[in-house]
């Protein structure tokens, strides 16, 4: 049975403690709306894993430190700013089940916000003279800058590759855990080589992560997203990518058909799900996020061992076996 967030986050349930203190702290204004706005940001965080792979990774290489500390707050002040401007961009009205901050405040004022944090994680580290965890960091935002605006150039045309598929996925959503652990390791003064596979283990976790999130399309009723939505919203994901990639070219242009014109109806998306099902697109995605997960393994293996390589261990489990 796999373990509750609680029980792997055991090991560092000080540190994360002490962490949310010092975030909220870096949030403080003296500008009554801003602060406001920073007092709902934390009310409406999520499970915080991202800090959790910061500590995790630290603790498994060294001894945690005020740098990691800074590290994960700097990591959450950046992606933090992006959601806030994706919100706006996809002119989104809810974000984990709580009002966006541009519904409640518009988006003039959402992207202030966006900036305004943008400012203090990057001052954050400037003022203490974390140019390593900046540049990391700053490097994994270019980056997912870069995956959206290439998945936004492709789905206009459907026609994106595995090959193209992995480079979106691997800039949006891995660039950012990779950063996660590859700060943790720089914070605890690990060298480049070390750096550089604990960015490699996050790359992995984060690929993982996001194919997982795909496979939700195609999943029960029962799971945290409603199925089929990444077809309504015209994304090529990997089970339906290998699905088209197999069908005949008169199946192929009739499933490309019905995600351009036909789905926002319940039918036909139910219809690309079947078709997706019986291609074996589930089985084939499942073994491709299994040997990123087997391949984040391996890299950790090499970790030496500890209570936090451990848990680094089973937050990699969790994020393959969540259901939302």
């Amino acid at each position: 049975m796999a373990l509750s967030i609680k029980e792997i986050q055991a090991p560092i349930a000080h540190e994360m403690k002490e962490f949310e203190k010092k975030f909220r702290d870096s949030m403080k204004t003296n500008v009554m709306l801003l602060n406001q706005i920073m007092k709902y940001i934390i009310h409406r965080k999520g499970k915080q894993i991202r800090p959790m792979f910061v500590f995790l990774t630290a603790g498994s290489l060294g001894n945690i430190s005020e740098a990691t500390y800074r590290g994960a707050a700097l990591i959450e002040l950046l992606h933090t700013a992006t959601l806030v401007h994706d919100d706006v961009v996809d002119d989104s009205n809810y974000r984990r089940g709580f009002f966006s901050i541009n519904a409640l405040w518009k988006n003039k004022i959402a992207v202030l916000v966006g900036d305004y944090l943008l400012s203090r994680g990057m001052l954050l580290s400037i003022d203490n003279q974390d140019f390593v965890l900046l540049k990391i960091v700053s490097d994994a935002i270019k980056e997912m800058s870069e995956g959206e605006l290439l998945q936004i150039e492709k789905a206009r045309r459907l026609d994106i590759t595995e090959e193209i598929y992995f480079d979106v996925i691997r800039q949006k959503t891995a660039s950012l855990i990779a950063s996660c652990c590859a700060v943790g390791a720089a914070s605890v003064g690990c060298d480049e080589k070390t750096i550089g596979e604990a960015k490699l283990l996050g790359e992995k976790i984060g690929m993982a992560f996001q194919i997982k999130d795909d496979l939700f399309d195609f999943g029960d009723d029962e799971i945290g997203k409603p199925t089929g939505i990444d077809i309504k919203e015209k994304k090529m994901t990997l089970p339906l990518i290998y699905a088209l990639n197999n069908a005949s070219w008169s199946d192929k242009r009739h499933y490309i058909n019905i995600i351009k014109n036909e789905s926002n109806k319940p039918s036909k998306v139910a219809e690309v799900i079947k078709f997706v099902k019986s291609s074996g697109g589930i089985e084939y995605t499942t073994k491709v996020m299994q040997t990123y997960v087997d391949d984040a393994f391996r890299i950790l293996e090499t970790f030496p061992e500890s209570e936090y390589r451990n848990s680094l261990q089973n937050l990699v489990q969790f994020t393959i076996e969540r259901t939302k």
